[in-house]
């Protein structure tokens, strides 16, 4: 919070209100989920859900790909044993799968009624306008297109509501592309759902933190203060929001897969050159120094990995993997961080732990560019302002994604329930 405050726009203009009750409504949700016997038991009755209803999803894989959709270590009912691990035909499938059923929860009304929820508890408590405390509450379980639930408010948003709306995109996870990941950690993280829902909630005010910790309010929302009901466009029918719910899940997987090739690609080049151009300083100056991009932005990201609470024996290997996710996407980076599990290179499960917190969210420079654009197409006269406002966003998304990090590390101890089970 020290280095947002320090990149402040209006340092002297900063709700107060805001930090104090984000700050205690995580505590305390950390607090009852970490420390209280009823929280533990709730948490891990989440996890057990998730992970059943991601054996459910993977029915529809396994009929399709047959055996390239068996998880590692797995027979399929005929005997066949699994070919290893494919991304593509294990975990794609299973965003598809979730984009469906979050479409059918949207159509009988549970989404939209926890959304206001939310949204009224945001609104009442931090003192902020109601279009983006709907944006961060709708920002818990949906990804770039929460900003259609605010739709009619962002003509009229204030510069500091921008950046919250597109802080709140980065800093959270959309709930079908969070299936992604616990298939990815699963065999090596049993309790990884429990861990990532955990994450999404918590995410949410601190992303409200950062952003206006950065770009405070220096305007008056036209709905300061006064809860707003979320925007959307029901379905006519159930199997008309599966159907809508299916198509967008196969957009989303089109999206991260050309992300992936592309991002991925590129990096590859970049790291290409700036090895390359390491190697040569590292012969004229007689250095031994890993001048590869991974290393470097673990560099970067080390004092903070060690502020977030992992342990000094992980922390090199941890701020790699936080810090390559600005370039490579938390996708490659939770691959990575289920890779260091399996090897055995994580000393502390501790480290497990707050990593998985602190990889929870969009925040990457691909990101960014998605999420300009899809606000700036539902109102293309601030794109100017978006654009603007945008690398504040994502420095506000990627201390939102430590500070969430930070919260679970300072209740995940020796002490915690969670622990020993």
């Amino acid at each position: 919070m020290a280095i947002a405050w320090l990149f402040s726009s209006q340092k002297k203009n900063v709700n107060w209100r805001l930090i104090r009750g984000a700050l205690a409504l995580q505590a305390a949700f950390a607090l009852f989920i970490f420390k209280v016997p009823a929280g533990s038991r709730l948490f891990l009755g989440i996890n057990s859900v998730v992970i059943a209803v991601l054996e459910a999803a993977s029915s529809g894989s396994r009929f399709v790909f047959g055996r390239l959709a068996l998880p590692p270590g797995s027979v399929s009912d005929v005997g066949e044993p699994s070919l290893g691990f494919f991304l593509a035909f294990q975990a794609f499938p299973t965003i598809i799968f979730f984009s469906a059923l979050v479409s059918i929860l949207y159509y009988v009304g549970v989404l939209p009624w926890l959304i206001r929820r939310f949204a009224a508890l945001f609104t009442r408590l931090f003192n902020i306008s109601g279009a983006e405390s709907l944006c961060a509450a709708s920002n818990m379980f949906v990804g770039v297109e929460s900003a259609l639930t605010v739709k009619p408010y962002l003509r009229d948003m204030t510069r500091s509501e921008l950046c919250t709306v597109l802080t709140c995109g980065m800093a959270t996870v959309a709930s079908n592309v969070l299936a992604l990941y616990v298939f990815t950690l699963q065999s090596q993280f049993p309790t990884i759902a429990g861990h990532l829902i955990s994450a999404s909630i918590i995410a949410a005010p601190s992303a409200l933190i950062m952003s206006k910790l950065i770009v405070p309010e220096s305007g008056v929302p036209v709905t300061l203060g006064r809860s707003v009901v979320p925007y959307y466009e029901r379905e006519k029918s159930f199997f008309e929001a599966i159907i809508n719910g299916a198509n967008t899940g196969v957009r989303v997987v089109v999206g991260i897969v050309a992300l992936l090739l592309a991002v991925l690609g590129l990096v590859a080049l970049v790291d290409l050159g700036i090895t390359s151009l390491g190697t040569c300083v590292n012969s004229f100056a007689g250095l031994q120094i890993d001048w590869s991009l991974r290393a470097l932005m673990g560099a970067v990201f080390y004092p903070l990995t060690i502020v977030i609470g992992v342990p000094l024996e992980d922390a090199a290997l941890i701020s790699r993997i936080i810090g390559e996710r600005l370039i490579v996407t938390e996708v490659a980076s939770y691959q990575h961080l289920a890779a260091a599990i399996a090897s055995g290179a994580i000393a502390n499960p501790r480290s497990t732990v707050i990593a998985t917190y602190a990889l929870c969210g969009f925040a990457h420079f691909a990101s960014l560019a998605i999420f300009i654009g899809g606000v700036s197409a539902l109102v293309p006269e601030r794109t100017a302002e978006l654009s603007r406002v945008g690398f504040r966003a994502l420095l506000a998304a990627t201390l939102a994604c430590l500070l969430t990090a930070c919260i679970a590390g300072t209740f995940y101890t020796s002490g915690s329930i969670l622990t020993i089970l």
